[in-house]
């Protein structure tokens, strides 16, 4: 069996893209943290979609805690393994950097980056042994041009399309891809507390995006048709930043 693995997978982008995969034909792995009633929650919605699933609870900033939770889930899928892997999960912590504290800095990049490095090494080999796999990070807009009051953030989606560049010409004999998707505006729990209204006007679409949007980009970036897409960050924002 193929599986997807989706972090962050409870809500929003990362709800979308399970939902998406599963109606894709593979079982879906629901990543989270700390909303079971929401994991539980996409579950029934993959289930909906004709596909089986299961969540899998763990910090991904956490390294240890990342492989016991992968190793377990290995040791009770024998003869299975992990096609699909999208580094979905991340977190926003805005201020001036004059006035962010360690923490706020620290969280962010955590998340982002030593979470790619927590979950991605482990599946590579499998990966790479099986010769196919589709490696989807999430980036974002921030990350490609820079956003006030994010430098945090900026760093981290930065530092993710940076990591993808360079893992894409490792694996790609292999026929395993690497590429990251980096979305503007995406109606979701992460710009809550955003002027929409003042912000709609900066876009040349006129609105937000939705995760269904994205999720249908990451669905093609893990299609057989998207074989030759690699090492490439794809844009998804209505013309916001080209």
């Amino acid at each position: 069996m193929k599986y997807a693995l989706v972090t962050g997978g409870s809500r929003g982008i990362g709800r979308a893209v399970c939902i998406k995969l599963a109606g894709m034909g593979y079982p879906v792995i629901i990543n989270y943290v700390n909303n079971t009633a929401e994991a539980e929650k996409t579950l029934q919605l993959v289930q909906q979609a004709g596909q089986t699933g299961e969540i899998l609870k763990f910090d991904v900033s956490n390294g240890q805690e990342t492989r016991e939770a992968l190793e377990a889930w290995e040791k009770s899928h024998p003869g299975d393994y992990i096609e699909v892997l999208v580094n979905n999960a991340g977190i926003r912590r805005d201020n001036v950097m004059a006035f962010m504290p360690e923490e706020e800095w620290n969280n962010v990049l955590d998340i982002t980056l030593k979470g790619f490095y927590y979950v991605t090494q482990p599946l590579l080999q499998p990966m790479l042994a099986h010769k196919s796999g589709r490696i989807i990070n999430m980036a974002s807009v921030s990350g490609l041009k820079g956003t006030l009051g994010q430098t945090n953030y900026s760093a981290a989606k930065g530092g993710i399309i940076a990591a993808t560049k360079a893992l894409a010409q490792e694996v790609a004999r292999k026929n395993v891809t690497v590429n990251a998707v980096a979305p503007g505006y995406i109606l979701t729990d992460m710009v809550e507390g955003l002027d929409e209204a003042k912000l709609k006007k900066t876009i040349p679409a006129n609105r937000f995006g939705t995760p269904g949007e994205v999720a249908a980009l990451v669905g093609f970036l893990v299609s057989s048709e998207a074989a030759y897409i690699t090492g490439n960050v794809i844009s998804i924002n209505g013309g916001l930043y080209t």
